[in-house]
């Protein structure tokens, strides 16, 4: 159970905080209505303040009086007259089918249709799926149950309430719990000075793209047809480069959806229209279904000659070779892969349910030779904890509300370019000998705020200590390139395990697979990576001992 604010209108402070802060930074791009909105509110009582936000940061538009009993609100129905003066609540408002079994418990739903013995209909979802049929009309509740005779109560200002929402975070998935954990000293976030002018949105039309982008994203979700969302897709591509990150990311998703459908044509358009990553190489493969085998190995040669990135070079060359064949084409030299350094291993099945990784780890893990099991965590850390000047930069558009784990900008083109010299200076210190003990003392100072690179669930000061002992600096320093070079794509598919022996001061990366499983494409780039910059790396193969009796 969570510890408990001692303030009982917490909520109500964190919901005003809100609206003072738009009212600061997005006065210029507000709504009449939501300008009203924000100057009507604080004029309310206590009371109808308390129990506005309460349904507001509910989940749900409709509620019964009977489930709004809270202790410092008293009468939810004295408290909701002044709300229902201003229409920002409406009283007992027709209700669909839907909303109703939203509302009510599936015995006074039995009752309200006579039902009394629902047969196959065991599920309230199938009874509801059952009545939405026959009765597609919307009534009021009194005329759905007569015997219940509670007030129900309609949040007219949510939309309104979720827009204030979306101002504030620049984002729907962050919710007003973010106020209540930060408070309880749950989650804790990096304080970072910005201007009162920061914020995520510079245009009301930006605000505006953003929703229609959301609604396009749940009627997807939701199981509508994609010929019914997709014409409802901006083809103009957005000025605002997040919003037009979030457009195409959208694209290469119904792209995606529309190629497993095997609407081959429909996937193709969309890809081509959409620059998301992965687009191209997925193009490729259209075409080649599609039978289109000669332009699909034009792009495929064009692409190799200018990746977007080791991924798509990784996807091309495996591509390369039958587009090829299938042409008639002679073959190709084939490459000199990096040999990587496989063993097999034998091993008890376990007699507990753990991991392969590890039974591995506790296999090979002794006194003079520790395992951990760190896949990504440990190299993103000891990079997070080094960068952090550069990573919690407060440059412009970085940073607008005090509850980021990190940059907005995290994943744009331009990210590393726009803190090259802090990144410069950071990494100055693999070379002046000084990285050590300012990993430590950031880890000591910034322990346990949110960050996009720090485990802090994983990595503690004895595994540290150990790492900055037996990882060389030069290793280190090829480690966060590679993760710089490409931050969405290379924070993940480093390997499981690390053994470190402190006695000789050196350690090795394992990657482990159990039966049957392979390696997956990031974890090769990975491994490619470490084999041509002599960094120890290999992978182990398990097989378990009844297996291979």
């Amino acid at each position: 159970m969570l510890p408990t604010l001692p303030d009982p209108y917490y909520y109500l402070e964190n919901f005003q905080r809100v609206l003072d802060w738009i009212g600061q930074r997005y006065s210029d791009l507000l709504s009449d209505e939501e300008r009203g909105f924000i100057e009507q509110f604080p004029r309310l009582p206590q009371a109808s303040r308390a129990l506005l936000v309460r349904m507001v940061m509910r989940k749900g538009e409709v509620f019964r009086s009977g489930k709004l009993v809270y202790a410092e609100i008293a009468c939810p129905d004295a408290a909701a007259r002044p709300l229902l003066e201003l229409d920002w609540l409406w009283h007992n408002p027709p209700l669909s089918i839907a909303q109703l079994f939203a509302l009510l418990r599936k015995a006074e739903l039995l009752r309200a249709f006579r039902i009394t013995g629902a047969g196959s209909l065991n599920r309230k979802s199938d009874l509801q799926a059952e009545l939405e049929h026959t009765f597609p009309e919307v009534r009021p509740l009194n005329q759905w149950a007569p015997d219940i005779t509670e007030s129900i109560y309609e949040v007219r200002v949510a939309a309104l309430c979720e827009r204030l929402r979306l101002m504030f975070f620049g984002n729907l998935y962050q919710d007003w719990s973010e106020f209540v954990l930060s408070d309880l000293g749950i989650y804790r976030y990096e304080q970072v000075e910005f201007s009162e002018s920061s914020r995520g949105f510079r245009s009301r039309q930006d605000i505006d793209d953003y929703l229609h982008l959301q609604r396009c994203r749940v009627r997807f979700d939701e199981g509508n047809y994609l010929d019914e969302i997709v014409p409802d897709i901006p083809r103009t591509p957005y000025a605002n480069l997040w919003l037009e990150g979030r457009r195409n990311k959208l694209l290469f998703r119904f792209a995606q959806e529309y190629e497993r459908c095997q609407e081959l044509d429909s996937a193709l358009e969309l890809y081509r229209q959409c620059s998301y990553a992965g687009a191209r190489s997925r193009t490729i493969r259209v075409l080649e279904k599609n039978d289109a085998v000669g332009e699909a190995l034009e792009l495929a040669e064009a692409a190799l000659s200018q990746p977007e990135s080791e991924a798509e070079h990784q996807a091309v060359l495996r591509m390369l070779p039958r587009l090829r064949r299938k042409l008639g084409h002679a073959k190709l030299a084939p490459g000199k892969a990096p040999v990587i350094e496989a063993e097999d291993l034998t091993l008890p099945y376990p007699a507990v349910a753990i991991s392969v990784e590890q039974a591995v780890q506790e296999h090979l893990s002794s006194t003079d030779a520790p395992v951990f099991y760190v896949e990504n965590t440990l190299i993103n850390s000891l990079f997070g904890l080094l960068c952090w000047p550069a990573v919690f930069a407060a440059l412009p558009g970085a940073f607008f509300h005090p509850f980021h784990q990190g940059p907005v900008d995290l994943h744009s083109a331009d990210f590393v370019h726009k803190r090259q010299e802090i990144f410069d200076q950071c990494l100055a210190r693999l070379d002046d000998g000084s990285y050590r003990q300012t990993i430590a003392d950031t880890f000591a100072a910034k322990e346990g705020i949110q960050s996009p690179f720090v485990f802090w669930g994983t990595i503690n000061e004895d595994l540290l200590k150990l790492a900055l002992h037996c990882i060389p600096a030069a290793h280190l320093k090829k480690y966060f390139a590679r993760i710089l070079r490409d931050i969405p794509a290379n924070r993940s598919g480093l390997p499981d395990l690390i053994q470190f022996w402190p006695q000789e001061q050196r350690y090795r990366m394992l990657e482990v697979k159990g039966p049957g499983d392979r390696l997956q494409d990031n974890q090769v780039r990975w491994l490619n990576y470490c084999i041509e910059h002599q960094m120890p790396v290999a992978v182990t193969y398990v097989q378990w001992l009844e297996q291979a009796a």
